[in-house]
């Protein structure tokens, strides 16, 4: 399963904190019951327009990888959750959405692997892939971004 959280109104110090988002990828595999194979990589970029910088960071794990991009200017995070092993996706969610303190996210689930008989098809999706576009339950919140129509 490849999770796809995109994650709007997120707390300014914390994307732009390169030592809290290691920390991050450092413990966070374990707590889902993944196996860590390397030290996180994490650092600052800048991109061809000045509110595009950010911190981006990934880790690779047995079961795949996670990795973290923020856009501090625009209260923006991208996080990518990719597993040949299941996990319960609403979970990881919640997380994110604590951690960063986001005011709203939309979420995607790429079932992957299909064709490989395993525990993946076991995962606890949020949402079945047709309608993953609908982002976080809209009950709770509005899951456009900041500024759309």
């Amino acid at each position: 399963m490849h999770l796809v959280i995109d994650g709007y109104g997120a707390d300014p110090e914390l994307l732009r904190d390169e030592a809290a988002i290691y920390q991050l990828l450092d413990t966070y595999p374990e707590r889902i019951g993944m196996t860590k194979v390397s030290a996180p990589h994490v650092f600052q970029y800048v991109g061809t327009k000045p509110e595009d910088w950010g911190v981006s960071g990934f880790v690779i794990i047995a079961e795949s990888h996670i990795a973290i991009h923020t856009f501090v200017e625009r209260g923006l995070v991208n996080i990518d959750v990719f597993s040949c092993k299941a996990f319960d996706a609403r979970q990881v969610i919640d997380f994110f959405r604590d951690q960063f303190r986001l005011s709203s996210v939309n979420t995607f689930i790429l079932r992957r692997g299909l064709e490989y008989p395993g525990p993946e098809r076991d995962g606890v999706p949020v949402f079945e892939p047709a309608l993953s576009i609908g982002g976080w339950d809209p009950a709770e919140r509005d899951p456009s971004p900041p500024g759309a129509a």
